[in-house]
């Protein structure tokens, strides 16, 4: 009643006529602000509670999201880590191959590029799963983010429609070309790696190094595996600054914000009112 009242006041302003200035311009204006003031008063804590409501919701969205990525890193360390097992090449029983015969280290270095190769594809096997199930993931609980918001914001429903479609979208297209970027890392390490293995020198009968062959396979995973956590702390700040900006477009602003507090100046008229109503 008080926001129909006070914006009745301010319809003349609104009109297809030139408007009709008041006898006291100054004090009506001071009137209107007094006014403005106390429905701005009245507004706030639904304000307020708006705000916290949809900041609360997008916050349960990503706490819903970071299982599955903290699945990625468990996924990528434990299947690094049987990689290594089976790339293990500082042992009594290799070191003796290694540094036997031609034929023997060609035969332990051909057979370790059989499991790099082996146990890539396996890893990319068992990834798929896991990024799958991150885009399955987004969607769905994006939806139910659609309809514990869709009560409480104070966007239309078109609007909020509209925010969710594009968050969606947007998180599904990250989520899917992290999952590429990690294949592609997989990629790069499965060559490496055999590239390590086949370029070891076994001429002359002199065999590879087992210490040095240890080490670059121990550091071409610690590099895999650092490239791979890295890309997927990204993809959760992505899911940060997104939903971030999906909460300053659905959530009015806090309380006391200068957005509510317009000025009475000698302006145009049809955007004082549409400000108001607003």
């Amino acid at each position: 009643n008080n926001m129909n009242k006070f914006l009745e006041k301010l319809r003349p302003l609104s009109g297809s006529e030139a408007p009709r200035l008041p006898q006291d311009p100054v004090g009506m204006r001071q009137q209107l602000q007094e006014e403005l003031e106390e429905v701005k008063a009245r507004l706030q804590p639904y304000m307020a509670e708006a705000h916290e409501l949809v900041g609360w919701n997008l916050e349960g969205l990503r706490q819903q999201l970071k299982p599955y990525t903290m699945d990625l890193m468990e996924q990528v360390a434990l299947r690094v880590q049987e990689l290594q097992e089976q790339l293990r090449v500082v042992g009594e029983d290799t070191k003796a191959q290694l540094l036997g015969g031609v034929d023997e280290a060609r035969a332990l270095l051909q057979e370790l590029q059989s499991r790099v190769v082996n146990h890539t594809g396996r890893f990319r096997e068992f990834f798929h799963p896991y990024a799958e199930s991150l885009v399955s993931g987004i969607g769905r609980h994006v939806q139910e983010l659609h309809r514990r918001v869709a009560s409480h914001a104070p966007a239309s429903p078109a609007r909020l429609s509209r925010c969710v479609q594009v968050l969606s979208r947007k998180l599904t297209l990250k989520a899917k070309a992290l999952h590429t970027r990690i294949q592609q890392n997989l990629d790069q390490l499965r060559d490496e790696l055999s590239r390590a293995f086949a370029g070891t020198g076994t001429e002359e009968g002199a065999g590879p190094d087992p210490q040095m062959l240890s080490e670059e396979v121990r550091q071409r995973l610690q590099a895999f595996r650092q490239d791979t956590y890295l890309q997927i702390a990204a993809f959760t700040q992505a899911i940060d600054q997104e939903t971030e900006e999906v909460q300053q477009q659905l959530a009015p602003p806090p309380p006391g914000h200068s957005a509510f507090t317009p000025e009475f100046q000698q302006t145009d008229s049809g955007k004082v009112l549409s400000k108001l109503q607003a």
